[in-house]
C-alpha cells in the first residue's frame, strides 16, 4: 500500500509499504476514504518531537471502510464505514472507566519512555512518535486499529466523509476546549489561534452558551473564517496589542475564559518571540508558551484557562505568580474523544454545525508532501488539508 512517511525534520514522502495485518483478536483493518494533516502534525514535520524514527507512517486523523476484523471484535462487521478516534483506548482500565480514554492505562507498549518525560504515561496515539507507541498512521491506503470494538464510530448513510472526517479528533478537541471552560450564558471566550482547532474551539463555546468568542490571530485567512464561518469577534495580534484590545472589549474585567489553541510554536511579535526561539534552538526549553502566558495574563480574576494546543516538554517564565494570586483554573489535556462521538455525531445529524467549514485543500494522499508543505507555510489561504488515498479529491 501508499503511505507517507516521516523521513526526517520537514521531509515527508509516499511510499509503498506492507499492508497492514490483524495482530490482535481485537483488532481491524480500515481501508481509508479520508485523512487529514493536522496542526499538530506540524509539529512532527518541524522535529519537535522526540522519538521520531525514519520509515514512521503519519496521521492520526482518518475513517474509512472496515475490511477485516479479529475474532473478538463483535461490533463491526466488514463493510463498515466508521471514523477512529486518535486516542487508543483499551475501554477496561482504571482511566478509561472513568472516561478519560487519552489516558488509557494499557494502549501505549512504550510507556517507559513517556514516563522518563512526564512522569506518568498518556495514551497511545496513531502516527505520533514511539514515545506514545509507535502505531502506523493513518496517512494511508489502509490502517490496523486496534482495541477495534471500542474505539471506531459507525457513521449512518447519508453523510459525507468532510462531515465527520474531524469527529477523529479537532472536533472534539475543540469542542472539550470549550467545555473546560465551564460556559455560563453571557460569557465571553478569547481563543488564541484560528486554526482548525481553534475554530471548533470557537463554534463549540457559542454551541456550549457563550454570548462573545474573540479569536486571536495573525493570518488574515484565519480570522476572516472566524469572523464569517463563526462568528467571532477578531484581534490580529500583529497589528494591536493583544492585552489591552481584551481589557478594552471587556469592560476592563477580562474574557471570563482563555482557550490556549496555538501550543508548543506559539508566534509573537517582538523580543518575547525571539528569546523562546533561541532558548528553544539550545534547548533550554521545548516549547514556546507565548500564547498561554498571555492567555493566562489576559483571564478575568476567577476565571478559567483552558490549554488544548499541544505541548511536549517544558517551558520557562511561566507566570505562576498569576494564576495563584488570581485564583485562575487551568484545565487541559489531549481530548479524550471517544467521550465526544456520539453527542457530536448527534449534533452534526441535527445540522447544528458542518465541521467541513474548515476545509480549504484537497488533495489526492500522493501529494501529501505538498500538502505539508503548503499548510506549514500558509500558501493558497491553506486552513487544513484533507487527503484522499483513492486520489479522488478537489481543491476548495
Amino acid at each position: 500500500m501508499k503511505a507517507n512517511l516521516w523521513m526526517g525534520k520537514k521531509d515527508v514522502r509516499v511510499e509503498n509499504v506492507p499492508d497492514p495485518k490483524i495482530l490482535d483478536q481485537r483488532d481491524a483493518i480500515i481501508k481509508v476514504t479520508s485523512t487529514a494533516i493536522c496542526g499538530s502534525d506540524l509539529h512532527l514535520y518541524n522535529g519537535f518531537v522526540p522519538t521520531m524514527e525514519k520509515g514512521d507512517i503519519l496521521g492520526h486523523e482518518f475513517m474509512g471502510e472496515v475490511v477485516e476484523v479479529g475474532r473478538a471484535v463483535r461490533n463491526l462487521r466488514v463493510g463498515d464505514r466508521v471514523v477512529v478516534p486518535f486516542p487508543i483506548a483499551c475501554g477496561r482500565c482504571f482511566l478509561c472507566q472513568k472516561g478519560f480514554y487519552s489516558l488509557c492505562e494499557n494502549s501505549n507498549p512504550n510507556a517507559w519512555i513517556a514516563e522518563k518525560m512526564m512522569g506518568h504515561s498518556p495514551a497511545g496515539v496513531f502516527g505520533y512518535s514511539h514515545m506514545l507507541g509507535g502505531f502506523a498512521g493513518g496517512q494511508a491506503e489502509y490502517a490496523r486499529v486496534p482495541f477495534a470494538d471500542i474505539g471506531p464510530l459507525k457513521i449512518p448513510a447519508g453523510l459525507r466523509d468532510e462531515q465527520v472526517l474531524f469527529l477523529s479528533d479537532i472536533f472534539p478537541t475543540g469542542y472539550m476546549g470549550a467545555e473546560n471552560c465551564n460556559i455560563q450564558p453571557g460569557d465571553t471566550v478569547a481563543v488564541w489561534g484560528a486554526g482548525p482547532v481553534g475554530q471548533f474551539a470557537m463554534a463549540s463555546a457559542f454551541l456550549l452558551g457563550a454570548e462573545r468568542v474573540i479569536a486571536i490571530d495573525r493570518f488574515p485567512e484565519r480570522l476572516r473564517m472566524a469572523r464569517d464561518k463563526v462568528g467571532a469577534e477578531i484581534i490580529n495580534y500583529e497589528e494591536t496589542k493583544v492585552l489591552e484590545a481584551l481589557t478594552e472589549m471587556t469592560g476592563g474585567r477580562g474574557p471570563d475564559a482563555c482557550i490556549d489553541a496555538v501550543g508548543m510554536e506559539a508566534h509573537a511579535p517582538g523580543l518575547q518571540y525571539a528569546y523562546d526561539r533561541v532558548k528553544q534552538a539550545t534547548m533550554l526549553e521545548t516549547d514556546r508558551p507565548i500564547a498561554l502566558r498571555e492567555a493566562i495574563m489576559a483571564c478575568r480574576n476567577a476565571g478559567t484557562v483552558s490549554v488544548i494546543g499541544v505541548y511536549a516538554g517544558f517551558i520557562d517564565k511561566f507566570p505562576m505568580g498569576s494564576v495563584m494570586n488570581r485564583s485562575l483554573t487551568i484545565k487541559t489535556g489531549q481530548c479524550h474523544v471517544h467521550r465526544y462521538l456520539k453527542p457530536l455525531l448527534e449534533r452534526i445529524m441535527k445540522g447544528e454545525i458542518d465541521p467541513s467549514f474548515v476545509i480549504t485543500h484537497e488533495l489526492p494522499l500522493d501529494d501529501a508532501p505538498k500538502g505539508y508543505d503548503m499548510f506549514l507555510n500558509k500558501e493558497d489561504d491553506c486552513i487544513k488539508v484533507v487527503l484522499k488515498p483513492e486520489g479522488k479529491a478537489t481543491i476548495h
